[in-house]
């Protein structure tokens, strides 16, 4: 009777040990443990960095609120072996094993890329890869890699034009050379059939368009007046009259204060130099925006071949069919000039 009653005890001892540890490993695995309290929020696991550097971040910013069931629940799945850089959407209340295996399986969230706004190559790998795990320096290479850039029908002078500025969704993890084929594919959709037989109408490539667009963009924050200035330098264009741009040649000169176009700057050696050089620059000047290529596209038709910026500096511009009106409304604006003391 005495080692039934003994049996009986060790039962029931055991049955509550193990009930008590099952819940135990049931809370570790599937307790809430992420962001307890704490808002959805988005997570960077970078390339190269360990688990015990993922799980201090994690611990560190507040992500976990167990570390030792987060660390056992990793090393039962192998996580702590097979950590993948991206970056991760967390949401309050997820368990240890959720989490472990997304994580595990690289199940990452895209990333918004915009980049705008951009003069050069330089800029433009700073803003596309902002958000991603792309080096800059990595990315302009590909930009100044001929060899690399033939595939794409390009050269390192013109290939901005492959670039639309936009927002975009990628992986942070995408590689430098997945970005750019997405981008050319993006450029490709662009130039639908229409464009493009609005091109050839002009007789311009479509890399041609948009070294012009760039010129029209730098001429004018006015978007209603980017037509009109397109149709101006197509006019140039097909009587072979030099474009005599001056953001070209403040492109030229790689100083972008400039405020008033000199003589002096006119004599700039520099294919990008359309006071010295008929026809269109072998690149862009800037990063066309998508506007700035339709204004071209579907220029405004006149018989305009003079432009010169209003006095009142409103940002619109003064037009003329000939050189005698143009010297008349070239000498108001250089009176403007003088007068607000902008010499240079």
């Amino acid at each position: 009777m005495k080692k039934r009653k003994i049996f009986l005890l060790a039962m029931v001892v055991f049955s509550v040990m193990l009930t008590s540890f099952s819940f135990y490993f049931y809370q570790v695995f599937y307790g809430a443990n992420i962001l307890i309290e704490r808002e959805n929020t988005t997570v960077t696991i970078h390339y190269g960095e360990s688990f015990d550097e993922v799980r201090n971040k994690f611990y560190d910013a507040q992500v976990i609120n167990d570390v030792i069931s987060f660390s056992f629940v990793s090393k039962t799945l192998g996580y702590q072996d097979a950590v993948k850089p991206g970056v991760y959407y967390l949401k309050t209340g997820m368990s240890n094993i959720e989490t472990v295996r997304m994580l595990r399986a690289g199940d990452q969230i895209p990333v918004r890329i915009t980049f705008n706004n951009v003069r050069l190559k330089s800029e433009l790998a700073d803003k596309i890869t902002d958000n991603t795990g792309i080096e800059p320096e990595v990315f302009e290479a590909l930009l100044n890699d001929d060899a690399f850039l033939a595939d794409y029908g390009v050269n390192s002078e013109n290939v901005m034009t492959l670039f639309l500025p936009n927002t975009y969704e990628v992986y942070w993890t995408i590689k430098a050379e997945e970005l750019f084929s997405k981008m050319a594919e993006e450029h490709k959709k662009f130039w639908t059939a229409d464009r493009v037989a609005k091109a050839k109408a002009l007789d311009l490539t479509p890399v041609q368009v948009s070294v012009l667009a760039s010129i029209v963009q730098a001429e004018s924050i006015k978007n209603d007046e980017r037509p009109t200035i397109a149709g101006l330098y197509l006019n140039r264009l097909e009587r072979n009259i030099a474009l005599q741009a001056d953001p070209t040649l403040v492109f030229a000169l790689g100083d972008f204060t400039i405020q008033r176009v000199l003589n002096e700057h006119k004599r700039v050696q520099s294919p990008y130099n359309t006071y010295l050089n008929r026809g269109l620059p072998p690149g862009p000047i800037n990063l066309p925006t998508i506007s700035s290529i339709d204004a071209v596209l579907n220029y405004e038709k006149h018989d305009y071949i003079y432009m010169c910026a209003k006095e009142d500096f409103s940002g619109y511009h003064r037009f003329a069919k000939t050189l005698v009106q143009h010297n008349k409304n070239a000498a108001l604006f250089q009176r403007a000039l003088n007068e607000r003391r902008i010499f240079r």
